[in-house]
């Protein structure tokens, strides 16, 4: 790589620092190389040898022999499974500061670490309901989709951070319609999937049953799932979910276009947990995260798997890699 990626902390008190130095240990000798934004000082209690860099190209020499860190000052002390709110300001600083070396081309993109919300929401009066929102603030605003991907499976929700009583009054046939085109797009340009074909998911059981129960497929998805087949996308549906997600009807699609956030994540995280990973679509450059939340249960005590991170800094450098040779 011509560039390192950027990994944010993440919640302090959550194991963002304990994957992010296992996985250092695991990746020093192959790569992908990343440079932590993060409290050096939290960090060197893992007893991983560190190097303050001033610079992506310094931390890609810096990679093979320790953990390169851009410097971030913690407000207090990180205490395993206790957020505190005086550091939420830096957590968010290290989202912004990521993305905006992403933004500059300054690194080869931005793998985040897992954020506790309401940390957020009450020590810096944070205004987005995620990641995915603030890096499409960040990023000017463009339709962004939320695509999870494992080996066995990728998902798309249409609708994600809302309440499930909320998602039949928000959901529109427009909002079907992007989510499923930038999910064409990204899966083209970032997977190599030259014909995407999407599988598109009713909201009620059993799709409706022609109105039987609930109107929203014939109302709503059918005529979205019509405007992605006029722009040359090939699609199913409106499809029953309940019957989606098995190993033969996994083999006819690339990608699931589900309705509501857990719709798409349950059978996501059953099938691929370890190897899920979270990748913001249409930002402009290259996103992914963990498929997993601050596990602040077990944050301290050495049992986090690094698995999901090493699987999101992976497929943040192949998808890095195929953007020069396959732009929108």
């Amino acid at each position: 790589m011509r560039l390192p990626l950027a990994l944010t902390m993440g919640d302090p008190a959550g194991i963002g620092g304990e994957i992010a130095v296992k996985a250092w240990s695991a990746l020093r000798g192959t790569g992908p190389a990343f440079l932590a934004l993060d409290d050096p000082a939290r960090l060197a209690a893992s007893g991983v040898p560190l190097r303050v860099v001033s610079s992506p190209e310094e931390a890609l020499a810096a990679f093979p022999e320790a953990l390169p860190v851009s410097p971030l000052a913690l407000a207090a002390p990180a205490e395993p499974g206790r957020p505190h709110p005086a550091n939420a300001a830096v957590v968010v600083e290290s989202i912004r500061r990521g993305a905006e070396m992403a933004m500059a081309g300054r690194v080869a993109g931005l793998v985040t670490n897992p954020i506790h919300k309401k940390t957020l929401y009450d020590g810096a009066a944070f205004g987005f309901p995620g990641h995915t929102e603030f890096l499409a603030h960040l990023a000017g605003g463009p339709p962004v989709v939320m695509l999870l991907a494992g080996p066995n499976l990728k998902v798309a929700p249409v609708t994600i951070h809302i309440a499930l009583s909320e998602v039949p009054r928000r959901l529109t046939r427009e909002m079907i319609a992007t989510t499923g085109r930038v999910l064409a797009e990204g899966l083209r340009r970032d997977f190599g999937i030259a014909s995407p074909r999407l599988a598109v998911a009713g909201l009620n059981p059993h799709a409706g049953e022609g109105g039987a129960m609930g109107r929203e497929e014939i109302e709503i998805v059918a005529p979205a799932v019509a405007d992605l087949r006029a722009l040359g996308i090939e699609v199913r549906g409106p499809l029953p979910a309940d019957t989606m997600f098995h190993a033969a009807a996994r083999q006819s699609y690339d990608a699931a276009l589900c309705m509501y956030h857990d719709q798409a994540l349950i059978p996501i995280k059953t099938l691929d947990f370890d190897q899920g990973v979270n990748v913001t679509l249409g930002l402009g450059f290259v996103r992914t995260s963990p498929d997993h939340g601050t596990a602040y249960d077990i944050a301290g005590r050495g049992l986090a798997d690094p698995g999901s991170l090493i699987a999101a800094l992976r497929m943040a450098a192949a998808m890095a890699a195929r953007r020069p040779a396959a732009p929108l």
